[in-house]
């Protein structure tokens, strides 16, 4: 079964000095369709304009990862970081039995663009965390998280895994997954054929009860596909 997540249907939220588009239920968007994907509790895509960013605020209980598309975040917090995750870098935090932080757009004339991405983990408790990591530019696939870091990849505490593929158009690829295994792939940019659905900029799939999955781009792209558990 593949369902396609259009961009357009997601929750919008204007506020000004932030445009964000919620994938699942987040704040004043709910919807009792879209609570979330297995482990996927929340994709929201940010614009934020300059200067402008979230306040001080607490997590707990949550794997928080932030891939930065365009611009720069200025991040701080309780573990006392501080760091900035500049345009093509992976940030994972790991909130756990508690952490808070701040997140700012560090430009001053720039708009930031930003996905945030919430994954639930695999028991609660867990110390906090915090890594950050670029990776290599290159076509095809590599990992971004696993649940043993491998291949370079970030650690997460999800049996899942993150993948991001990246696609010169007319490219093809296929994967086996696992039965039981749910699949949700996430366009960053350009449009996909994922066996014989066509999804665009910001569309997404959720994908179950499939053998193989075949990607063929239809223009140069970048996708983010996350491997997980059994819902």
């Amino acid at each position: 079964m593949i369902y396609l997540r259009k961009a357009e249907a997601r929750g919008h939220a204007s506020h000004g000095w932030l445009d964000s588009w919620h994938t699942f239920s987040f704040a004043n968007y709910y919807d009792a369709n879209f609570m979330g994907f297995s482990a996927l509790r929340v994709i929201n895509e940010d614009v934020i304009d300059p200067g402008q960013g979230f306040g001080t605020h607490p997590h707990k209980d949550m794997e928080i990862l932030t891939y930065v598309l365009s611009g720069t975040v200025e991040h701080q917090d309780s573990m006392g970081n501080k760091e900035q995750i500049p345009a093509g870098e992976f940030q994972i935090m790991s909130a756990g039995t508690g952490v808070r932080h701040s997140e700012y757009n560090a430009s001053s004339t720039e708009a930031l663009h930003l996905y945030q991405i919430w994954i639930i983990p695999e028991r609660t408790g867990i110390e906090p965390r915090y890594d950050q990591r670029r990776f290599s530019d290159v076509e095809g696939r590599q990992f971004i998280l696993t649940p043993d870091a491998r291949d370079g990849s970030l650690k997460v505490y999800q049996d899942m895994t993150l993948s991001r593929w990246v696609f010169a158009a007319g490219d093809s690829d296929s994967i086996a997954i696992e039965a039981g295994r749910r699949i949700w792939v996430q366009v960053v940019k350009g449009e996909i054929n994922v066996n014989g659905e066509v999804a665009e900029n910001s569309d997404a799939l959720a994908i179950w009860d499939e053998s193989a999955l075949t990607i063929e781009a239809n223009s140069a792209a970048e996708v983010l596909l996350f491997d997980l558990p059994p819902a």
